[in-house]
């Protein structure tokens, strides 16, 4: 892939990562400040947020990158063959960069220190389960969805739903993970407890990453992606997705 397509890939990961994290933060703060101490209101507010954002930024930014804005999501597309392994690299660099830039954005617009580790307590196996499946979840609809405008509203369905069926809030993510641990907020993790979940997300997305593979492989039409130059890749990698968070 030519140099100012993977560029233009990496700036739109980028964007999308940060805006996405700055939401998932900053409407975590608002929703604090104004809940009055009633954390049902508060995530409820925080999954809003978080569903609108994640359904805006995949239409906005999916033909252009295939607004992955997680590593996971693009670790798997490149076991599925759909992206190169040194591109998956990147993405997942940018994608941590800039959901933490997004951290730090949130923190900003709400006069907070720009960065503060979190205190906020996150472990032990039913968290662990959940962002497991959170994640299976998440990764099922990335490879198992039929249509690229299906994507905005099914992933952002699965992850509104999952901020409330599972124990974890569904991070489902690596890198809002690693920017969540950097604020001490409604949203924040623990650094300490940041890699066991980041664990269960990858054990969670590589579970997917079989099911899917026995679930769709037989009727999953070729992507048609625009805005994805072409290669003298084979044919399976020569567009990218466009669906992913």
């Amino acid at each position: 892939m030519h140099t100012e397509a993977l560029s233009r890939r990496l700036l739109a990961e980028g964007l999308g990562s940060a805006l996405l994290a700055a939401t998932v933060v900053g409407s975590g703060i608002m929703a604090q400040r104004l809940a009055g101490g009633n954390v049902a209101v508060a995530l409820l507010a925080n999954t809003a947020a978080t569903v609108a954002v994640l359904y805006t930024l995949i239409a906005l930014l999916g033909p252009i990158s295939g607004a992955h804005f997680n590593p996971a999501v693009s670790i798997i597309e490149a076991l599925r063959g759909r992206l190169l392994w040194r591109h998956a690299g990147a993405y997942s660099a940018t994608q941590i960069l800039g959901c933490w830039a997004g951290a730090i954005l949130a923190h900003l617009m709400f006069e907070l220190p720009m960065w503060e580790l979190s205190t906020q307590v996150r472990s032990g196996l039913a968290q662990w389960l959940a962002e497991a499946i959170a994640t299976f979840g998440l990764l099922l609809v990335v490879i198992g969805h039929r249509r690229d405008e299906e994507a905005p509203w099914m992933v952002a369905c699965w992850i509104g739903a999952a901020y409330w069926f599972t124990a974890s809030t569904s991070f489902a993510n690596p890198a809002i993970t690693i920017a969540r641990s950097l604020t001490n907020t409604f949203s924040g993790i623990r650094p300490i407890d940041a890699p066991a979940f980041i664990a269960a997300q990858l054990i969670g997305a590589t579970a997917a990453w079989g099911a899917g593979h026995m679930l769709f492989q037989a009727t999953k039409p070729a992507p048609t992606s625009p805005g994805i130059e072409k290669t003298n890749e084979p044919a399976d990698r020569k567009r990218s997705e466009a669906l992913h968070v």
